[in-house]
């Protein structure tokens, strides 16, 4: 009797199923104007959609992928900075407009506008919860045509001491690093101002 040898039957493979890339899409959270406000997040980066997470490890080498990761950590680290402005008591477009002000001295109200580029009637609207809170007051120029808008003393110290608050967040982040890594970090801010002049 011939036995009959059964056919070799391929098993069927499931076909695997690799998870989408990682995309660093963090909600925007600038110390901004209103229309900065708006934005909420940050619109997935191609390249890491295209690279996958394998290439997420490789340094960047080429102007637009260092420019990506720079954007993403800027965003990344003012909105973790952002948490101690709560502390002022006044509202991001308030003490934007307020560090405009402190930090650029006196301006009109359009320049002011122009500043945070906002519309004047909006910007008309912050400078008058400003002013309520005694953090800006007008003064008639030397023609008398213009009002100048600037900081009070009261609003002056505010800014202060915001500003102090986010540098020792810095700071104490800053302070974990090795000495040597402190001393990277030092040149490449060397670099970023040189990048933001070229802005």
């Amino acid at each position: 009797m011939t036995s009959v040898k059964p056919k070799n039957v391929k098993s069927k493979k499931t076909p695997s199923r690799r998870s989408p890339p990682v995309v660093d899409a963090a909600p925007l959270a600038t110390a901004g104007s209103p229309a900065h406000e708006e934005a909420t997040q940050i619109k997935p980066s191609p390249f890491r959609e295209a690279n996958s997470a394998a290439s997420s490890l490789a340094p960047a080498t080429t102007a637009t992928e260092v420019a990506d990761q720079l954007h993403s950590v800027a965003i990344h680290l003012l909105r973790r900075l952002r948490v101690r402005d709560r502390e002022s008591g006044i509202g991001p477009a308030q003490l934007s407009a307020l560090s405009v002000l402190v930090f650029g001295g006196p301006k009109s109200l359009g320049e002011l506008a122009d500043a945070e580029q906002v519309r004047p009637p909006t910007m008309s609207r912050i400078v008058a919860s400003l002013e309520r809170s005694g953090l800006v007051r007008r003064h008639a120029t030397e023609d008398g045509r213009r009002m100048r808008l600037e900081a009070t003393p009261k609003g002056v110290s505010l800014m202060w001491e915001g500003r102090q608050r986010r540098v020792e967040s810095l700071a104490s982040a800053v302070g974990t690093l090795p000495v040597k890594e402190r001393k990277q970090l030092g040149d490449a801010i060397a670099l970023l101002q040189q990048v933001i002049r070229s802005l």
